[in-house]
């Protein structure tokens, strides 16, 4: 009996032991050894023998989260048209705002809609800066916009015009043999046609043998299967010069893509795009698309589209029931931000080009707080992004596909607390689509929680990091990859707990 006794509190003991043990373990802090906070709430960041670093993504977002988005005066109110259409109603009254002067910030006004339902057989279409949309609230019961009939069309559109220009004669090298990812400076062979303020592109040839070496023209083929053609390759990353020394450029956003001699290296010049508008606000608002079946396609595509825009946002926007998005921040967008938006019950078959919830093919562009139900590629890039871009804090339910990088080479795009009862992937798609290949570079998994995940490094030309991920790492099925960056896999109480939210701090300091 006694010696039952003490093999009884030994084995509570061990129990005992063991569960504290765990419960220190789980409650210890630690830190990465590529991004590390000092106690000033500075950050320091660890290169690579070639200068690579994880990059800073605290510019990203409306006016580069220099301000708060501000709240902006109502200059027209509107109730909704009672057993009719209210399209025209709110047309008219954002051609009206569009002829006010704006003020010195740029804003024209708000147009507030009251609680009810607005029918809208087509778009709403804002073209003209300044202009703010806002509801009374994103319920069924507050300000609900419903996008009737059968027509696949977006919703809400915020369009500018034009594209980005090349100011003749400003065009330049970059005179280093190698510019790091995370830089912010590099030198050209001539820097007198620049100065503080300039728009300027950060341009990156695609080149035959980058394309080669990469892998990504002996993509396995099947039907339907494009090998990639360096052509398409060229980039183009938009900054904003802040200093000048002599032949080096300082630049407001990071490198995100690694610029290499004997990758045809980079050039710079100044641009313009004076058909790009900005200053747009969509706000507090219930979005709805009418369907006809679980599986009709169709119906409203889009709840928000946004495409050659900058420095706005869509906040406080719940859409239902759309066949693609709730904010799609297409090429053209830049700087805009999208904050408590929610993505529910979409409607549309369950395959390819379908259920992006949350997407950007544009740069600095911001999606935090934001949540998915029934998606498939909740929190997306598409093809070519030119980052950087970030996902903060955000949530995916019922996925039905992956969340990261989707295809053809998306560059510098933070996914910061993304929380997903599905898959997050770094990875080569290989011949998914139409030949999607890798996926997405410098790409930042930072304290995230999924089903499963994938990070993968490409053959050549940058990493990708999965720092403090929590959920079991998997292989590609296409066989053996480089393998990213891994640190702290499944391992809580990683310090800082959001980048994203350190780095913008830290640049305040700076400030």
């Amino acid at each position: 009996m006694k010696k039952n006794t003490i093999v009884f509190a030994v084995l509570a003991l061990t129990v005992i032991t063991t569960f504290l043990s765990f419960k220190k373990k789980s409650a210890e802090k630690w830190q990465s050894k590529w991004v590390r906070q000092n106690a000033d709430f500075s950050l320091t960041y660890l290169a690579d023998e070639k200068g690579n670093t994880i990059p800073d993504f605290s510019n990203v977002g409306y006016m580069g989260g220099h301000i708060e988005i501000p709240n902006i005066k109502v200059v027209k109110t509107l109730k909704a048209v009672e057993n009719g259409s209210s399209e025209q109603l709110i047309q008219n009254a954002i051609d009206e705002v569009a002829k006010l002067a704006p003020d010195a910030n740029g804003f024209r006004g708000a147009i507030l809609l009251k609680k009810g339902t607005y029918l809208i057989p087509g778009s709403i279409l804002i073209n003209t800066s300044g202009i703010v949309l806002r509801g009374e609230g994103n319920e069924k019961n507050a300000t609900r916009i419903v996008a009737s009939g059968t027509k696949k069309r977006a919703l809400i559109e915020v369009a500018g015009t034009g594209k980005i220009k090349e100011i003749s004669g400003t065009r330049v090298k970059i005179a280093d043999d190698y510019v790091p990812v995370g830089a912010k400076s590099f030198s050209v062979t001539d820097a007198k046609k620049f100065k503080k303020g300039d728009s300027i592109v950060v341009f990156r040839p695609g080149k035959d043998n980058w394309i080669n070496d990469l892998k990504m023209n002996q993509i396995i083929a099947r039907a339907g299967t494009n090998q990639w053609d360096a052509k398409s390759y060229n980039l183009s990353f938009e900054r904003v010069v802040t200093k000048i020394d002599g032949n080096k450029i300082f630049i407001d956003n990071p490198i995100v893509m690694a610029m290499e001699k004997k990758y045809g290296g980079g050039e710079v010049y100044r641009c313009t795009n004076n058909g790009r508008i900005e200053n747009i606000g969509i706000e507090n608002l219930f979005l709805e698309s009418e369907f006809e079946t679980d599986t009709s396609e169709n119906h409203a595509w889009d709840a928000v589209l946004v495409d050659n825009a900058q420095q706005g946002w869509v906040r406080n926007v719940t859409a239902y029931y759309f066949g693609y998005s709730c904010v799609n921040f297409s090429d053209g967008s830049k700087n805009f931000t999208a904050l408590n938006c929610y993505f529910i019950d979409p409607k549309s078959i369950i395959t390819g080009g379908r259920r992006y919830s949350f997407n950007t093919t544009g740069q600095l562009n911001l999606f935090m707080n934001c949540n998915a139900e029934n998606g498939r590629h909740d929190f997306v890039t598409g093809a070519r992004v030119c980052g950087p871009n970030a996902f903060v804090n955000c949530t995916a339910t019922k996925t039905h596909a992956d969340i990261g990088p989707h295809h053809r080479w998306a560059m510098g795009t933070l996914y910061d607390n993304i929380v997903t009862d599905g898959e997050i992937n770094v990875r080569d798609r290989g011949n998914s689509g139409s030949g999607h290949g890798w996926a997405g570079v410098n790409q930042v998994i930072w304290n995230c929680k999924a089903k499963s995940a994938i990070v993968e490094n490409p053959w050549v030309t940058g990493y990708n990091w999965a720092i403090g991920v929590q959920g079991k790492k998997i292989k590609n099925k296409l066989g053996e990859r480089p393998d990213g960056i891994w640190e702290g896999n499944n391992m809580p109480g990683l310090q800082p707990a959001s980048l994203y939210a350190a780095q913008l701090q830290a640049k305040k300091i700076r400030k």
